[in-house]
């Protein structure tokens, strides 16, 4: 009988066993049921296409076998390679510190993606949400064990008191929401270079403070404005640096994660890390503005209407009315002689627009060649005329620069600072060494190479954006006459792109991005340019002043003027001169010597 009641007692516990185990069965199937209900939920209200899943064996294993996403299994919390997660991942953790990524490439990827947390361990959501904000993970979704009895889902919010919200699975509310939309107040640190165009500070009369503007400044008060923020410029950074050094070093405090947002450019031109660098914000080039070339002197004038090709023809054309008319006197070569070609008087008077003996009883063809000589010298000289007179009236200008040899070889130095050197000397720029030591003037403050610059000197040439050309340009509109040229032939670099600096891992940097996408496409960023120097006007930044030095207007010719033609017509007179003493010399030889021969 005790044997029999031991086997009793022995059967009633397996029943009792098996019957737990079918309930411990039941309420996993049905938690499962329940987690399968929630992704398909954020499927509907954010599609994903990939799963990532952090942790040990746990429930998320067995449910991303029931959904048609790829998986991806990160066991021990971190992935060793760079993984191309799309946009549209959705996170999966096993615990509230199962995700315990180690590569940052991958975290900055996956920074603004939605994670769903199942909480085995006894912790708050406030704990979990406050451990992941010092990450700046913002996007975060939780629910605990007791799961299919609660049906409570916790979900993460910043920018209120309580950090967490509790919703229920078949709340309507969206589980995730776009948290920097509305950010309440809260700062977004940044610091102006203080480089016009680009921003610039002023007080504001009303509020007394200080505030930016600038195609770069704009952008960011408009996102501030946007995402109700307000920007904070970081006194104590500004303390640390003189107002010039702002450039170089707003990139530096970029990547020390010191600003959430530089108030600057940065260029992909040497870079090979754009991780601080947002979607390219504007493109440019780099060249330099040349002085307008002087006005060729008058003096000058006369040896540039005379081309050597056409004095070559004008000879061809000498030489042939000489040989039509000796053939035409007579129809006949009999006074075809080379110093009756070279010599024709009536040639070359014709030629001049002369007169000239017109022989008697000519015959039509010596009439015909006539006529030729003297339509060839009336087109002849009234092309010169022409010409002398235009250019005596507006004379033209030298020729422009087209290279650094140009440059070499012309009266201007180059005037550059020396954080644009060493820019080119990076880039591995090869042009500045085309130029010798005494044409280049290298600037240690960049403060003074500006004073040089925006004075006009047309002594230098000086590298610029075009951009900032763009300023220059407006302001010559206001002077007697243009100054600088923009020189698309001497250029450093004619493509690059600029982007705002952000930090590594900015929460709302596809916002930024969005909005500045939105900026460019509807005109504001070429209206902020457009309007960039009447900016710099009203703050007083540039001077409404004529930097030009136009040349007077004389009425009268001077004798330096025609200094060239008169030193050839003397040389001329020499020249007939010395001619009409050898042919008197030569006739007097040529008469004693008959004397002397003549017999006695």
């Amino acid at each position: 009988m005790a044997s029999l009641g031991i086997v009793v007692l022995l059967f009633c516990l397996g029943d009792v066993g098996g019957q737990l185990s079918d309930i411990t069965n039941r309420s996993e199937l049905d938690l499962e049921e329940t987690l399968l209900r929630l992704l398909l939920r954020l499927r509907l209200e954010e599609h994903f296409d990939t799963l990532l899943i952090y942790g040990q064996e746990c429930v998320f294993h067995t449910l991303s076998k029931r959904l048609e996403a790829s998986t991806v299994l990160a066991s021990s919390g971190s992935s060793d390679y760079d993984w191309n997660f799309s946009s549209s991942t959705l996170i999966l953790s096993c615990g509230a510190s199962a995700e315990r990524e180690g590569n940052y490439r991958t975290l900055m990827k996956l920074q603004m993606r939605r994670r769903l947390l199942y909480l085995t361990e006894d912790i708050q959501p406030e704990e979990v949400c406050h451990n992941y904000s010092l990450k700046e993970q913002y996007n975060i979704a939780m629910v605990k064990a007791d799961f299919v009895q609660s049906g409570s889902i916790y979900t993460c919010r910043c920018f209120q008191e309580l950090n967490f919200e509790e919703l229920d699975l078949f709340d309507h509310k969206p589980i995730f929401v776009e948290q920097f939309r509305n950010m309440r107040g809260a700062t977004i640190k940044t610091l102006a270079d203080q480089l016009a165009p680009r921003s610039m500070s002023y007080h504001d009369e009303k509020t007394g403070e200080e505030k930016m503007t600038g195609f770069v400044a704009n952008l960011l008060n408009s996102f501030a404005q946007k995402l109700n923020a307000r920007l904070q410029l970081t006194s104590e950074l500004r303390s640390k640096v003189g107002i010039l050094n702002y450039y170089g070093n707003i990139s530096k405090w970029v990547d020390e994660d010191l600003l959430d947002i530089g108030m600057s450019l940065d260029t992909t031109w040497i870079r090979s890390n754009f991780d601080t660098m947002t979607y390219p914000y504007v493109t440019g080039s780099f060249c330099f503005m040349v002085p307008h070339p002087p006005k060729v002197p008058y003096r000058q004038i006369y040896t540039m209407i005379v081309d050597p090709l056409v004095l070559g023809i004008i000879f061809v054309l000498f030489c042939l009315f000489s040989l039509l008319l000796i053939y035409s006197q007579q129809m006949s070569w009999k006074g075809l002689t080379v110093a009756n070609i070279l010599l024709n008087d009536k040639s070359l008077r014709g030629l001049l627009g002369q007169s000239f003996p017109f022989p008697r009883d000519s015959s039509k063809q010596m009439k015909l060649v006539c006529f030729l000589l003297c339509f060839a010298s009336v087109m002849m000289t009234t092309m010169y005329e022409a010409y002398l007179q235009s250019f005596f009236t507006s004379p033209p200008p030298e020729p422009l620069l087209r290279s650094f040899n140009d440059v070499q070889h012309s009266r201007y130095k180059v005037a550059i600072s020396q954080a644009d050197l060493k820019l080119l000397l990076a880039s591995g720029f090869q042009g500045i060494h085309q130029l010798s030591e005494n044409r280049t003037c290298v600037f240690e403050d960049y403060n003074e190479f500006l004073n040089l610059r925006e004075s006009f000197n047309a002594s230098f040439i000086f590298p610029v954006t075009n951009l900032r050309w763009h300023t220059y340009v407006e302001q010559q509109k206001f002077f007697a006459e243009p100054v600088f040229y923009f020189s698309d032939d001497i250029c450093i670099n004619r493509f690059f792109f600029l982007a705002v600096q952000v930090r590594r891992h900015l929460p709302y940097r596809e916002l930024f991005e969005e909005h500045m996408l939105r900026q460019k496409e509807f005109g504001f960023l070429k209206f902020w340019i457009d309007r960039s120097f009447y900016d710099m006007v009203r703050l007083r930044l540039t001077p409404l002043k004529d930097f030009s030095s136009p040349e007077a207007l004389w009425d009268a010719i001077f004798l330096e003027d025609i200094s060239w033609i008169m030193s050839l017509y003397m040389v001329a007179m020499l020249l007939c001169c010395f001619c009409f003493a050898l042919e008197l010399w030569v006739s007097r030889f040529w008469s004693k010597w008959g004397r002397c021969r003549a017999p006695n």
